[in-house]
């Protein structure tokens, strides 16, 4: 009877194919073929000259097979058969000693396989082919897609950082950018994988005459950077000595090529290595786009360019200085007794926030509002960086209109202010900053080039223009400018400085202490036609 029984089950099975409601055929077929994906190549980033700043890279991870049921169908072993051998072998590779690598290889517990620790992880490949040449039984591998930062502390928050993304669909790990232009490049740079389906035997080798489904990967397009090397890596150094030198809680620095947008070199402190991520947990933030603050005197640049533009600066007229009363508010000079009685030329150079209040009002307020649209103020400027604070301007109130003369009151970013400078190179038009000078495919062909990109429509004249760097130039005057340590012998340049108080978080005012300040400085060379 059960003889009967499993007969008719066979000529069922025969005859249906099926079992369970399953297609046994399908499910051979299945069974024989095999699904791989052909990951593409991210793309590299370099910086103008051609030298690799962010590039593709493969890490390993070893791990030991202690099952001893795992044999292949050669009937070997799968699995670690000596292990004092294997821990010897092993130790002339990893950083570790025979006697850890044995303890790992003789865990506590029973255990399928085991993982090696740190010490184990993040292998090169040439630490792994040295360790495939050793033909160890039960020794694989684990591959991790990773990305190779050779400069360390470089533009780190420019490039970013593009980190192994787990896909939980089909297992596999991806780089994905989360930061910096390979965040916002993420599209371009990581290309499209690929795949092959095809018929295997047992052994899963490919069979001669069996079917085969293939789509090439398409490579990530590559970056090429306006980032000068040789110039980033001098702005490194010194932003680590003032760091080392005077321990600010935040830097930052930007060089341009004012006529075209480029950004030749840009960094902040805190800052991370991408390679090790020391730093990252303290420096997440990048502060040239994300984080908005008051200009103070630099700002005042914004404000001369407005006067004089319109026609109501009047260099030759005198004011008291020392302090100036909106309303209920008394605004004071950074030098509290001032200088006395002097004409409204000084103002720039002595960086006298009362001169500033008193060439505001002479503006009036409708024409120095509609300057302060005409610079973008208030306005992303849409870098190519995530995250950018549009900030804002408080214009209110006559307090608050009389303050924004000399950049207070008035939050923007770094990129925000490096565009409305970039105006002193193309007589009074503004020119977007950029930090990517070309995009090229996998084979090297240009797919999309530099553009300079203007921004709105001249602000001012050649005329103002010239104003205002004679004004810049007089800040370097030892008798009447607050900027005569930056004079450089047989250097053309014309600066401004600036001092800001730090608004108070808590609201109500501003913090007060000697260390609660923001200083910073504009400088632009040659001084008769600025291009840096």
């Amino acid at each position: 009877m059960v003889f009967l029984v499993f007969v008719g089950r066979f000529l069922y099975i025969g005859i249906s194919k099926t079992v369970n409601g399953q297609n046994l055929s399908q499910r051979t077929q299945q069974l024989y073929k095999r699904n791989q994906v052909l990951k593409a190549t991210r793309g590299t980033i370099y910086d103008k000259n051609g030298l690799a700043i962010a590039e593709d890279s493969h890490l390993y991870t070893i791990y030991a097979i202690l099952d001893k049921s795992s044999i292949n169908y050669k009937n070997k072993p799968e699995y670690v058969v000596n292990k004092k051998k294997t821990a010897e072998k092993l130790a002339t590779v990893l950083p570790m000693s025979a006697k850890t690598i044995l303890k790992y290889l003789n865990p506590k517990h029973k255990a399928f396989q085991v993982q090696f620790g740190a010490g184990g992880s993040d292998l090169t490949k040439n630490q792994r082919d040295k360790i495939v040449a050793m033909k160890l039984p039960g020794i694989k591998f684990l591959e991790t897609p990773s990305r190779l930062y050779p400069n360390g502390n470089f533009a780190s928050h420019i490039v970013g950082l593009a980190q192994p993304e787990y896909n939980k669909k089909d297992g596999s790990q991806s780089l994905v950018g989360t930061m910096g232009l390979e965040a916002w490049y993420d599209n371009i740079l990581k290309g499209r994988d690929g795949y092959r389906i095809s018929s295997v035997d047992a052994s899963e080798n490919q069979m001669p005459n069996g079917s085969q489904t293939y789509k090439a990967a398409k490579n990530g397009d590559d970056l090429y950077l306006t980032i000068d090397s040789q110039l980033q890596t001098y702005l490194e150094d010194r932003l680590t000595y003032v760091q080392q030198q005077y321990d600010p809680v935040s830097m930052t620095a930007v060089v341009e090529d004012m006529k075209t947008g480029k950004i030749l070199a840009a960094s902040q402190r805190p800052t991370f290595n991408p390679q090790t991520k020391k730093g990252l947990s303290k420096s997440y933030r990048n502060i040239l786009v994300q984080d908005a603050y008051e200009p103070g005197s630099v700002f005042k640049i914004l404000t001369l360019a407005a006067a004089v533009n319109t026609g109501t600066y009047h260099p030759n007229e005198y004011y008291k200085s020392g302090s100036v009363t909106i309303g209920n508010a008394t605004i004071h000079d950074w030098n509290n007794s001032g200088w006395g009685t002097i004409p409204l030329s000084q103002a720039f150079p002595r960086s006298s926030n009362t001169g500033f209040v008193h060439i505001e009002r002479d503006m009036g307020k409708k024409k120095w509002k509609s300057y302060l649209n005409k610079f973008h103020i208030g306005q992303k400027t849409g870098v190519t960086l995530p995250g950018e604070q549009a900030g804002f301007i408080s214009f209110a109130s006559p307090v608050d209109q009389a303050v924004t003369s000399f950049g207070q009151g008035v939050n923007v970013n770094v990129m925000q202010m490096m565009q409305a400078f970039s105006s002193l190179a193309n007589n009074g038009q503004m020119v977007k900053p950029q930090f990517v000078d070309r995009v090229t495919n996998s084979e090297g062909e240009t797919i999309k080039g530099y553009q300079i990109q203007k921004v709105g429509t001249p602000i001012y004249s050649a005329a103002t223009r010239k104003v205002i760097l004679d004004n810049m130039k007089k800040v370097l005057n030892k008798q009447i400018g607050t900027g005569s340590a930056y004079k450089m012998p047989g250097e053309s340049i014309a600066i401004k400085t600036g001092t800001a108080q730090i608004a108070n978080p808590k609201g109500g005012g501003y913090l007060k202490g000697d260390s609660n300040y923001i200083f910073s400085v504009v400088g632009v060379t040659p001084a008769n036609n600025p291009r840096y």
